[in-house]
Order: structure tokens, then sequence, then C-alpha cells
């Protein structure tokens, strides 16, 4: 059993990679990918430790990218060889459009008489702050009594408090990881659209622009989902993946490598067919 998406306290997790290793290996794990956002530092930390433990670490990372002003999450996977220096750089550049972010949303929120600072926020997320850092904050300060209260109230695209980021365009993005010499792959399509019609004219028109992948398994498909899932992958002649989506403590249903009350599990031979393609 093998999980290939993670995330750690490098971005909106709040396990640190060290203890990430040590519950894949508690868990029995194969393989484990940390697909952080927007960076590879939790990967790059995480590293060392696996190999030292004997766990088989994939590198990955997840991208918010826009699709006709709509977000939708793209995973690029690096199983073979590391992704290149360039895209190293252009992470970086996609980082700042999100402190930018974060430096707008703190001033909607303090107009809603919210008392919360950009450097508060930052102290929370490091240098990956983001919308989940502000609603721990909200949390901790008695403006709402749970993370998802935060997201519905403030935070949520349709919320008062919402505004939005300068996202690279899902076309380009899926070009870049590509050209690094990774395997870009849809992230959690149930989230994308539950209409197949919708979800069939989208992959058309991003595997032409190099689409390699789609999240088959996922803490939130259904049996029934992932197995339409798995029937467009054939169709599309995209590689499955599939993983937990684990946040730690953010996210207390998901459990690494089984999911939300054992719904998931992953065989090996997903990783090795992205290994061989």
């Amino acid at each position: 059993m093998i999980d290939l998406h993670t995330h750690t306290n490098a971005s909106d997790g709040t396990t640190p990679p060290s203890d990430l290793i040590e519950q894949a290996l508690t868990a029995g794990l194969e393989a484990i990918a940390i697909t952080d956002h927007d960076t590879f530092a939790g990967y790059d930390e995480a590293l060392p430790i696996a190999a030292g433990a004997g766990l088989d670490l994939v590198c990955g990372l997840e991208l918010s990218t826009k699709y006709n002003k709509r977000s939708i999450h793209l995973l690029g996977y690096f199983p073979v060889q590391p992704p290149t220096a360039e895209f190293r750089d252009w992470l970086r550049f996609n980082q700042e459009s999100r402190r930018d972010r974060n430096r707008r949303l703190a001033q909607r929120l303090q107009s809603l008489g919210l008392d919360v600072k950009l450097e508060e926020v930052e102290r929370l997320g490091r240098t990956l702050a983001g919308r989940p850092h502000f609603a721990q904050l909200l949390v901790q300060k008695g403006y709402v009594s749970s993370y998802q209260e935060a997201f519905d109230e403030y935070l949520d695209e349709a919320a008062k408090g919402y505004v939005d980021r300068d996202e690279a365009q899902l076309g380009d993005a899926i070009e870049r990881v590509a050209a690094a010499g990774g395997i870009p792959t849809i992230a959690h399509p149930i989230r994308v659209t539950r209409d197949a019609t919708t979800l069939r004219a989208l992959l058309t028109e991003i595997k032409s622009r190099g689409l390699a992948g789609i999240e088959v398994f996922h803490s939130d498909h259904t049996p029934e989902d992932s197995a339409e899932y798995a029937i467009l992958a054939r169709e599309f002649g995209l590689l499955p993946t599939g993983g937990s989506d684990f946040h730690g403590d953010r996210k207390p249903s998901v459990r690494l490598g089984t999911g939300v009350n054992g719904n998931l599990n992953v065989p090996k031979a997903v990783l090795d067919r992205l290994r061989n393609q």
C-alpha cells in the first residue's frame, strides 16, 4: 500500500516531515509522495530521513491553478528524476503571488472588523502561509468556532472575506511540470466537477497541453467515483494516481494511507506505472 498525496507543515499540513516519515513506516506503507503546495521544502527535508529509514519517498507537489476563472489543483510527480532548477525558480515566483494575496486578504479581513495581521499568519504558516493559516488564526482569536466555519464565513470563494490570487493558468502549469520532467496530474477530480460531460470536455482540452495523469483514488472518492475515474484514465490514456490528501490535525478524519474510515487502498502498482511510463 502507498500514499501519493500527503502534506507536511511546510505548506498547509500540521505534521513535520520527519514525523510524516515515521507515521508512514508505522502504517506499513511501502512508499509515499510529499505533495506540499508550491514548495519542495517538506520533501527536501524528509528525503535523507526516508532514505535512512528505507522508505520510498516520491518527489511531488500540488499547484493551485486557474481554468476559466475557476481554481483547479494540479499534482506534479517526479518519481524518476528531480525537478529542474528552472522549475524551482518558477515556484518561488508562485510563492510571492501567494504572499501578495495574503497581504490583501489580511487587509480585507481587517476591513470587516477582524484583528488579523499578516505577521501573525506567517508565524503559523512560515514561508507558505495560506488560507488554512488564516482559518487557524481566526479560531485562535475566537472569531469562529472551527476551521470549517472560518472558510464558510470568510475564506471560501463565495465568502465575504475572499480575495483572489494571481494563479498560473492550468494549461501553462501542466506544460511547466512536463517540461521539468514531471508527470502533471489532475487532483481530486470530484472537486473539479461532478458532471461527467464537463469533466470529459476538460480532459480533452488539457490532454493536448500535456496532462499525463488523473487522481483515481482519493479520500473524497466513493468506490463508484474511483471506478468512473479509472475508466476515464483508460479512455484518455492517463496514468492513474491516488492518495489520502493527508494534512495531519487539519483534516483529522483523513488517515495516512487509508483515507476516511479505511476507504483508500492504493496499490504499489500505481507507482510502478508512474516510474515506467
